[in-house]
């Protein structure tokens, strides 16, 4: 992608750094500092917040209470494994938007979990049930996208439209794809079913930024980025940088002030 190519795709900022980035070694933020990061996100009007796990625990979900009470712009996320307990542990915090990750990979669903496809089918099912039953917005997270087989990412993305989901998270979780893998995945997902597709990219070979402007320049509409790119191992999508570059030839959602 050359510098004066002009793309008019609008793309939304899903800040994780209170989840994601937190992951980071050594890094463990106060409630007070969580709150103060949030307060600083939501002045700059990012789109969204992955505010934490609710799952954690009680001091987690009264920081994301908090972050919920205080914010005036930002859509507040909460992050879930795919369970029913977690989902509850969600609801008790009342979120916008309940995320829920799914193991997408054969590494991980045989290999890591000792499941199946199957498996992983009814629980998908189930959970989103029971966010959507009560009527929340679900968003889908499909762990370790890159090294799953595309058609099962086609399939599930058809189960999930059909239960009302409209996006899905690519998530390069052990950092391991080129822009070329990234700009022929999203392409194939957004022909194939329409979904709208969210892209999650690691820095583990220092291409987290050019991995989420191929997503965007191929449909991907909205980039998930942490403040400084922190985040586990090597990191995430630098905020600050992907705002940077990107401003130079794609138009934003918003004008996000103090940023860039």
């Amino acid at each position: 992608m050359i510098c004066n190519e002009k793309l008019d795709n609008e793309i939304y900022i899903v800040d994780t750094t209170l989840r994601d980035g937190e992951q980071c070694a050594g890094k463990a933020f106060s409630i007070d500092e969580k709150i103060e990061i949030a307060k600083y996100m939501d002045k700059m009007k990012i789109y969204q917040i992955e505010a934490g796990i609710p799952a954690m625990g009680d001091l987690e979900k009264e920081c994301i209470r908090r972050i919920l009470e205080i914010r005036k712009n930002s859509l507040i996320s909460t992050w879930n494994r795919m369970n029913k307990n977690d989902i509850f542990h969600s609801m008790e915090c009342k979120p916008d938007i309940i995320h829920i990750s799914v193991p997408t990979s054969d590494i991980q669903i045989y290999s890591n979990l000792g499941k199946d496809k199957k498996w992983v089918e009814e629980n998908l099912k189930e959970c989103v049930f029971l966010a959507r039953d009560k009527g929340y917005e679900v968003t889908i997270g499909f762990e370790d996208a890159s090294r799953a087989d595309i058609s099962y990412l086609i399939n599930l993305c058809e189960i999930i439209m059909a239960m009302g989901v409209k996006r899905a998270r690519y998530a390069d979780t052990v950092g391991i794809s080129m822009p070329s893998l990234i700009k022929n995945s999203v392409k194939t997902l957004i022909n194939n079913t329409g979904i709208e597709i969210e892209i999650h990219a690691h820095n583990d070979f220092g291409m987290a930024i050019p991995i989420s402007l191929e997503a965007v320049k191929n449909g991907a509409k909205y980039v998930d980025c942490t403040l400084g790119g922190i985040g586990e191992r090597t990191g995430n999508c630098n905020l600050q940088e992907f705002l940077k570059i990107s401003n130079a030839f794609l138009k934003m959602n918003k004008k996000i002030e103090g940023l860039i």
